[in-house]
């Protein structure tokens, strides 16, 4: 039996927004570091082209889309103004290109074996998946990832304001709408001009369990480790050779493995996560991100990297050690706990929507890190994805319509 959606507004909505998501899913936006300009990748400005032409069609004013690939719009409306915010690109942990996705309507709860990739939505190893039974599920053909994060987000800001859009008797606010690209690179808010975009605050729908708020992030540091060794020929390395490569092998071996990992910390833990590895004799390279909800915790893991590393690379006179360390983004929640109206009345629209709201903290960022912290109060929404950042991403799409709804319900709880 098919699975009731949450309201008939959701059911409404519903097949506009799969609709969507399957077009847009399609399209290769794939983010890549270092960005060399914005957007990173070409097929970002594809989306965005055929999002302002979407746009269009529906009838909102103000359509732009501007030299770094972000694209804005109006929905006229009375009272205050207020912003809702997706990203286009998809991550590049996992292949993006030649998405091909697929639809599989009231999910009988067994095993999904996509036919590409040998990949295997288990629900024995996704407690998620097993609870939604008679669903409608969206997944890709297994050797890509789907690309949910965030092109539900995009799919339901757009079907939601298509919606509001056709029914004029609605009650709303004016409506800015934002689509930001590179946000899975760090970089989706760095160009995104808050002063043109002229809301008083913003959602982010980046999140995933249904009924999801989130107003709170890690606060986030790269750190980059680049060790200089002395390079000869391996026959006559004697007293002579310092292996670049060996050094930043033994630097990671040192850092924490039973704590301070992603796979060992959970919660409100942070930790320290070697995101990649590279190097020759010459020369090796080491790229870690640290996370977490405390500053000062923040700046002792940080710590403990770069004594770690030095006192590796001290141990080889002839060796260098250049450390760079970067600010990404900071916890969202110093900045939007002075706006509680912001989260109250995200509050409102859930319950309105029949879900009970689940205020959580984020183990990650959204582009409402950096907009709360430039100014633009921006807690994050759920969009009903799943399994982000693989090849086993889904999506429900029961909850991809109420997270649709969910906006329709949060104009009219602004219009107030």
């Amino acid at each position: 039996m098919a699975a009731a959606f949450t309201s008939p507004l959701a059911e409404d909505l519903a097949e506009d927004v799969l609709a969507r998501l399957v077009r847009y899913a399609r399209i290769d936006t794939q983010s890549l570091a270092p960005r060399t300009g914005s957007p990173s990748t070409p097929g970002q400005l594809e989306l965005a082209r055929l999002l302002v032409e979407e746009l269009r069609q529906i009838g909102l004013a103000e359509i732009a889309l501007d030299a770094n690939g972000y694209v804005m719009a109006t929905l006229a409306g009375s009272g205050p103004t207020i912003g809702l915010i997706a990203h286009m690109d998809t991550s590049p942990d996992a292949p993006g290109a030649g998405v091909a996705p697929l639809v599989h309507r009231d999910y009988d709860g067994e095993p999904i074996v996509l036919p590409r990739g040998g990949t295997v939505l288990d629900p024995l190893a996704m407690p998620e998946l097993a609870l939604r039974a008679g669903h409608t599920i969206v997944t890709s053909s297994g050797d890509t990832l789907l690309g949910a994060d965030d092109k539900a987000g995009v799919a339901e800001i757009m079907a939601a304001v298509a919606y509001l859009a056709a029914h004029p008797e609605l009650p709303r606010p004016t409506v800015r709408v934002g689509f930001t690209p590179d946000e899975e690179i760090g970089l989706g808010a760095s160009l995104f001009d808050i002063e043109r975009f002229g809301a008083i605050c913003a959602y982010t729908l980046d999140g995933s369990e249904p009924g999801e708020l989130q107003d709170e992030t890690f606060s986030a540091m790269a750190v980059k480790l680049v060790i200089d060794g002395v390079g000869v020929h391996p026959g006559t390395a004697k007293d002579r050779m310092v292996n670049a490569a060996v050094l930043a092998a033994r630097v990671v071996e040192a850092l924490p493995r039973e704590r301070l990992t992603p796979e060992s910390t959970a919660g409100r833990e942070g930790f320290i996560h070697v995101h990649d590895l590279t190097g020759t004799v010459d020369q090796a390279t080491v790229t870690l991100i640290v996370r977490d909800f405390d500053d000062a915790l923040l700046a002792s893991h940080v710590e403990l990297v770069k004594r770690a590393a030095q006192e590796i690379v001290d141990s080889q006179p002839r060796a260098q050690l250049t450390v760079e360390v970067v600010h990404q983004y900071p916890n969202m929640r110093r900045f939007i706990v002075e706006h509680p109206e912001v989260v109250t009345r995200a509050e409102q629209a859930i319950r309105e929507e029949g879900l009970e709201p689940l205020r959580t903290a984020i183990r990650g960022g959204t582009d409402g890190s950096r907009l709360s912290e430039r100014g633009l109060p921006t807690p994050n929404i759920f969009t009903g994805g799943h399994e982000f950042h693989s090849p086993r991403e889904w999506a429900s799409l029961q909850e991809m319509a109420a997270a649709a709804a969910t906006v329709v319900r949060l104009a009219a709880a602004w219009a107030d």
